[in-house]
């Protein structure tokens, strides 16, 4: 994952009241027609309640980009 899914992620959950399961958070975001990329990312959420959008958000896993850079980009 990347920063970016932390943002797909609550920009999917718009609109949701909380507090929210996994579960509930994966078929909210599902009828909302989110992306691939965005399911993906939730589906990478630890298995538990969550109290808000910034809940979920700050769960998403994060990895750093680049596939061969730990940590980031070449320099």
């Amino acid at each position: 994952m990347t920063k970016r899914d932390d943002i797909r992620a609550a920009k999917s959950l718009q609109g949701a009241d909380f507090p929210k399961t996994k579960e509930e958070v994966l078929h909210y975001a599902q009828t909302r027609s989110a992306d691939a990329k965005t399911l993906e990312a939730l589906h990478a959420l630890p298995d538990r309640e969550f109290s808000s959008i910034d809940d979920v958000a700050d769960a998403v896993p994060q990895e750093p980009e680049g596939v061969d850079q730990p940590g980031g980009t070449a320099r």
